[in-house]
This record gives C-alpha cells, structure tokens and sequence, in this order.
C-alpha cells in the first residue's frame, strides 16, 4: 500500500483543493456540456468548509482532499460526503478505497446515513456503490446516492428506488 495520511484542512487549502476540482472534474463536465473554467473553481471557494475537510497526503505531498458534512443541525441527519477529489497520478493504488473505509467506518460506529452525489456518467459511481451507496434519486446532471445507516442496512427487506432508464 502506498504511504498516505490524511490532515485536517485549513483556509490555507482552498486554492489547490479548488484547481484540483477543475483538474478531476474536468473530462465528466465537459461530456455534460457544463464546464467552465471559472465556475468550477469558485463553486468549491464557495462551500469550502475546512473544519468538516481533510486533505490527502501521499508521501507528505498534497494528493487530494475529502469533505464529510453534518446534514443537519440535529445530530441525527447523518452527513454529506462532498468535495472527494484524488489526483490522477494517486489513483488507482487503493488510497480513495482506504480513505472512504475509514470515513465511513466513523459513520458507521455513530450509525449515520451518508449521502453523496456525483455527475452522471462518472466513474466515481462504481467506487462508491462497491462501499455500500445505492442510488436515491437523479436529475440532469447529478446522481443522488446513500448509505443508509449500520443498523438500517443489516435489516432484510430494505429496499431502494431503482434509477430510472436514461434519456
């Protein structure tokens, strides 16, 4: 396994977390019709939270950077897993597989639900689905995914909404 760690993000982050955003993103949104150089940018300057982010290191190198936000204000909406970025040249050596499993191991001892969503069409998806998230809901452009809490997962019987066809 390849030495990575993860650290708690500061302000001091947002920049390279921003045009790491515009680097990953880049190829999904431009399939979709929906990318613009700046808007990419701005849209993660704009909901950049560093005390709910942490970023990835590889070898002490910056390689990416994960968000898990409460979903609400009571204590019991679960979180938002957002802002997951890995750069290319870190992907595919298990450290996006290692840094999901523990995030959710946390979300597991609390019995959280995790939401997420992610652009159609994006490889992302499959990552996500081998870690226990299944679909929720679609629009345009992103699918809605969750990972239903420790305890509501280990009932039989529970059933998810199918993804409807594409158009």
């Amino acid at each position: 396994m390849v030495d990575w760690a993860v650290r708690q993000a500061s302000a001091a982050d947002v920049e390279a977390v921003a045009e790491l955003r515009a680097v990953v993103m880049r190829a999904d949104l431009e399939r979709l019709g929906r990318y613009d150089e700046h808007r990419v940018r701005q849209r993660l300057r704009d909901a950049f939270l560093p005390a709910h982010t942490w970023v990835i290191e590889v070898g002490g190198v910056f390689a990416g950077c994960v968000a898990l936000r409460p979903a609400g204000d009571d204590g019991r909406s679960g979180y938002w897993l957002e802002h997951f970025y890995l750069d290319p040249r870190a992907q595919g050596r298990g450290i996006g597989s290692a840094v999901l499993r523990e995030l959710l191991e946390r979300c597991d001892r609390e019995d959280a639900v995790v939401r997420l969503n992610v652009l159609r069409g994006s490889a992302a998806r499959r990552l996500y689905e081998r870690h226990g998230f299944t679909f929720e809901r679609a629009d345009a452009v992103d699918v809605y995914l969750v990972r239903p809490a420790a305890r509501r997962r280990g009932r039989e019987g529970l059933r998810h909404p199918q993804e409807p066809a594409p158009r």
